[in-house]
C-alpha cells in the first residue's frame, strides 16, 4: 500500500489540475468562504458543528501573513453573523512564527482577540517537528494575556506527546483543551512512531491521559481502533453520550471530529447516538498545492484517497 501510494503521488505533477481538482473537491469546500459557508449550512442539518481552515502555511513574507489575519476575520464576523456553530483552525506558520516570532505572536493575539469578541474560539493546527515546542509556547502565551478561547492539536504519532500532555495540563489545569490525532507529517524514527499498530496505540495512550487529566478531548481521527478505543474510554468514565448541543471547550468533555468529506456515515451515526461531532472544513485559493503538499508528506494518504474514489461505500460522506 506505501509503495502505490509514493507511484500516486509522483504521478500527481502530471496529472491535468482540473482532474485534481475533481478529487479535491470532496474534501475542500471550495475556493471562496462563501463555498465554506453554504457547506456548513448544508452540513448543519446532519448536527454537525464546524472547524473552518483558510488554506495556506508556511509564508514567505509577513506581508503574506496579513490576508490570513483579515481573511480570518471576515470569516469570524460571518459565522457570528449568520449563527453558525462554528471554530477556526490557524496554522501558526501561516502568521509569520518561522519569520518573526514578534509578529506572529501579534497576529495570532489578534485573530484570537477577535475570535473571543465573537464567541470563537481558535484551534492552532499542530505542523511539523521544527515548530511543536513553538506552537504549544505560542498557546501557552496567549492564555497568559487571559484567551482561554485557544487550544492546541497534539500529534500521536511523536514520542514527546503524553510529556506535553502533562506539562500543559500542569499548566492550565481545567483550561486545556486538546485535538489529539495522529498526525500526517512523517518524522524520523528517532522522535516518532512510524508503524501503524505503534501510532495507533501512542494516540490512544494520549486520548485516555487527556480524558484522566479532565482536559477537554477532540478526537479527530478516521481510524476504527482509534474510535472504538474512545468509545470504551468515555463509558468507563461516565463521558458517552455527552449530547451537548452548542457545548463550548474547556474542562471535562469531548467531541469527534473528521475531515470534510470522509467517514461521514460514522459521523452521522456518532452524532445520533448524542455524541458532539465536529467536521473540519477547508477553503481557499491554494487547495492544489495544499493537497499535493499533504499527498508528499504522507504517501498512504493517496493509497486512502484512491480507495475512497474506487470503493466509495467504504469511506461515505
Amino acid at each position: 500500500m506505501a509503495l502505490f501510494g509514493r507511484l500516486i503521488v509522483a504521478s500527481m505533477p502530471l496529472a491535468p489540475k482540473f482532474i485534481v481538482k475533481r478529487v479535491a473537491k470532496r474534501y475542500v469546500a471550495g475556493s471562496e468562504m462563501s463555498d465554506a459557508i453554504s457547506t456548513m449550512q448544508n452540513l448543519s442539518k446532519e448536527g454537525a458543528c464546524f472547524t473552518v481552515d483558510v488554506l495556506g502555511e508556511e509564508i514567505t513574507s509577513m506581508d503574506e501573513a496579513n490576508f490570513f489575519l483579515e481573511e480570518y476575520t471576515r470569516l469570524l464576523r460571518a459565522i457570528e453573523e449568520l449563527g453558525i456553530n462554528a471554530d477556526i483552525s490557524i496554522k501558526p506558520t501561516a502568521f509569520g512564527l518561522l519569520i518573526d516570532r514578534e509578529l506572529a505572536y501579534s497576529n495570532i493575539e489578534e485573530i484570537t482577540r477577535k475570535a473571543q469578541e465573537c464567541g470563537s474560539y481558535v484551534r492552532l493546527d499542530m505542523e511539523d517537528s521544527r515548530v511543536t515546542q513553538d506552537t504549544i509556547d505560542v498557546m501557552l502565551a496567549m492564555h497568559s494575556k487571559g484567551l482561554t478561547n485557544i487550544g492546541v492539536v497534539l500529534q500521536g504519532r511523536l514520542h514527546r506527546t503524553e510529556s506535553d500532555i502533562d506539562s500543559i495540563c500542569n499548566s492550565l489545569g481545567g483550561e486545556s483543551d486538546f485535538r489529539i490525532c495522529k498526525g500526517i507529517y512523517l518524522e524520523p524514527e528517532d522522535i516518532a512512531y512510524t508503524k501503524y499498530s505503534e501510532i495507533v496505540d501512542a494516540t490512544n495512550r494520549a486520548i485516555t491521559s487527556m480524558l484522566d487529566k479532565g482536559a477537554y478531548t477532540a478526537i479527530a481521527s478516521h481510524d476504527l481502533p482509534v474510535i472504538e478505543y474512545a468509545l470504551d474510554a468515555l463509558r468507563e468514565r461516565g463521558l458517552s453520550n455527552n449530547n451537548v448541543e452548542g457545548v463550548r471547550r474547556k474542562g471535562p468533555g469531548y467531541e469527534f471530529q473528521f475531515l470534510l468529506g470522509v467517514r461521514g456515515n460514522i459521523r452521522r451515526n456518532l452524532a445520533s447516538e448524542g455524541h458532539l461531532t465536529r467536521v473540519y472544513v477547508p477553503y481557499g485559493t491554494r487547495w492544489y498545492e495544499y493537497g499535493i503538499r499533504r499527498l508528499r508528506e504522507n504517501p498512504e494518504v493517496a493509497s486512502h484517497v484512491v480507495k475512497a474514489l474506487l470503493m466509495p461505500w467504504t469511506n461515505r460522506r
